[in-house]
């Protein structure tokens, strides 16, 4: 039973305190980290340097009068020997210690006979006592709820899901220096939004106290990112958490991460070519272009509360490789620039890859008296019932009466991208902790 382990290694805990060794100790030394001791072992070895290391014991194999220590870091993993002949406290370690602790080593390295790549311990420290014991079955296991839920044991004893989230933070240091080398200022918006805006979803409520004000988590930042248009900024950016108030799914968790970008004295068709460039290292395969209307017959014919959701049950899921969809309908992109010839499309589109949608972008709508009429809609809207549709937002009008320039923006959701990038099959895989009901 559990309880009986750790029970059995707090008498472990209380042993070790009771010697005077402090199974906690604020301070070790660690001069390399184990990839760094592989890394230049035939150096190590040849000057007879001691090395200090460190790292959580995953074996622990006791030979009469040695002892071997598997240690691993983040870095690597390496075999530590432990002779009753080196350590006066031996015995205490050896009685003591048991796998998932961490240990502190100082000595040479050394091959053994096998020639396994080891450290010889001089000096031995535990760093930790833990209380519970390591999973013995974690990959097989079949609630997978319950590895999202423990994630710490997750990344620890699967390589796998830590290398797709090394792989998402690879992602967005590459993102973020791309786009400061456009010439792009990464800036920071409220999350916390008195009107939420900017994107069609239904949003979280809070409440601050010392004002006795309701506040939303904002669905996007967009609106505020405008602002910054307005204001004199001609290229900006943020990454950054939003929230949405819906269901969770393949491609949908309630918190995720956005890339928000907007682009003075650009438009459309040029924001594509950039999206392309973007992505190019992470999206293999032409970028094909294909119409709404293409995809959608007859689209002027259906409700405009259900075009939607038809487009995205019925053509995106068809569309596998990475594809542009333009020219959607106002009714989808009320914050887009209307087209010329035809207004009811809009200067817009929407990268789709394996049925995902990735990027949504368009030549930003900066006349305010039509973005005044669109916003009046969605307003009654709201008031009809509908909890999705963008609010009225007299901040933001009165900033785009005093001119916008001419713009496009985007939304690129990086939970989506790592989650093609690194072949996973949800953007749980991909998120260190996804949203989860409590446990009763």
């Amino acid at each position: 039973m559990i309880e009986d382990i750790i029970r059995e290694r707090e008498k472990k805990r209380s042993e070790l305190k009771k010697l005077g060794k402090d199974p906690y100790p604020a301070t070790i030394t660690r001069t390399h980290s184990i990839g760094e001791v592989l890394d230049s072992f035939a150096d190590l070895s040849k000057s007879k340097k001691k090395v200090a290391i460190a790292g959580r014991v995953m074996g622990w194999r006791v030979q009469g009068g040695v002892a071997f220590a598997d240690l691993r870091d983040e870095n690597g993993k390496i075999q530590t020997v432990i002779k009753k002949d080196n350590l006066a406290d031996f015995e205490l370690l050896k009685n003591n210690l048991d796998i998932g602790d961490f240990l502190a080593v100082e000595g040479p390295v050394f091959k053994t006979q096998r020639g396994e790549k080891s450290v010889e311990a001089k000096k031995v420290t535990v760093a930790v006592k833990a209380l519970r014991p390591l999973p013995s079955v974690w990959h097989g296991l079949k609630e997978v709820e319950e590895r999202f839920r423990k994630r710490y044991l997750d990344t620890l004893l699967n390589a796998d899901v830590k290398e797709k989230l090394a792989k998402r933070s690879e992602v967005v240091g590459h993102l973020r220096s791309a786009l400061a080398k456009e010439g792009f200022l990464e800036v920071e918006t409220p999350i916390l939004q008195p009107i939420p805006g900017g994107a069609t979803a239904r949003p979280f409520k809070t409440h601050h106290n010392a004002l006795d004000v309701d506040f939303y988590l904002r669905v996007a930042p967009e609106l505020y990112l405008k602002r910054l248009l307005v204001g004199g900024f001609e290229k900006v950016f943020e990454i950054g958490r939003n929230f949405r108030n819906e269901g969770i799914d393949r491609d949908h968790n309630p918190e995720f991460t956005m890339l928000e970008l907007y682009w003075a004295y650009q438009d459309c068709k040029g924001l594509m070519k950039f999206v392309e460039k973007l992505l190019k290292p992470f999206i293999k395969g032409k970028f094909k272009t294909v119409a709404f209307s293409d995809l959608i017959k007859n689209w002027e014919s259906v409700k405009p509360e259900q075009l939607d959701e038809i487009f995205k049950k019925e053509a995106r899921p068809k569309i596998k490789e990475p594809t542009f969809v333009t020219d959607y309908p106002e009714v989808i992109m009320p914050l887009a620039k209307l087209r010329e010839k035809n207004p009811k499309l809009t200067e817009s589109f929407q990268l789709i890859v394996n049925g995902s949608e990735i990027v949504k972008g368009f030549s930003e709508l900066n006349d305010p008296v039509v973005q005044r009429a669109q916003m009046e809609r969605q307003e009654k809207e709201h008031r009809s019932g509908n909890e999705e549709v963008s609010r009225l937002d007299e901040d933001f009008l009165e900033a785009l009466e005093y001119g916008m320039p001419p713009a496009a923006g985007l939304g690129l959701g990086i939970d989506r991208l790592v989650t093609l990038v690194t072949g996973a099959h949800s953007v749980k895989e991909i998120i260190a902790f996804p949203t989860l009901r409590p446990k009763e």
